[in-house]
């Protein structure tokens, strides 16, 4: 699209286990491994042919294994608890970096609502 903002600057922070994104509109969004993970745009998360989204829990501690580009639209993820689909857009690590609060919440509501935790077993 071309009106999505694109990143100028891309940083991983594996300590504070966090991804810092910069866009060319002047946005700057840090946002963590586990918010990352737990939204990942994979079928395995988001949920297979309108089967709705899999609720990830113990993702707490998860890190970002490597980065890879794809073309000039996409970054795929690795993450170091073996999660490697799902390509998350620029316009889509954009949508995350806007709606981070709301989503976030969303995210502890349902782990509440389902009795389970961000914290690995």
């Amino acid at each position: 699209m071309p009106d999505t903002p694109h990143p100028v600057e891309i940083i991983l922070h594996r300590a504070a286990r966090t991804l810092e994104i910069a866009f060319d509109d002047g946005a700057r969004f840090t946002l963590p491994c586990e918010y990352l993970r737990i939204h990942s745009p994979s079928a395995e998360v988001q949920g297979h042919h309108g089967a709705g989204a899999v609720l990830q829990v113990g993702k707490a501690e998860v890190n970002i294994e490597e980065l890879r580009p794809i073309g000039h639209y996409a970054l795929k993820i690795v993450f170091d608890d073996g999660h490697r689909s799902g390509l998350f857009t620029w316009a889509y690590l954009y949508q995350l970096g806007r709606e981070q609060a709301r989503l976030w919440q969303n995210y502890l509501d349902r782990l509440a609502v389902a009795g389970q935790s961000r914290h690995p077993a």
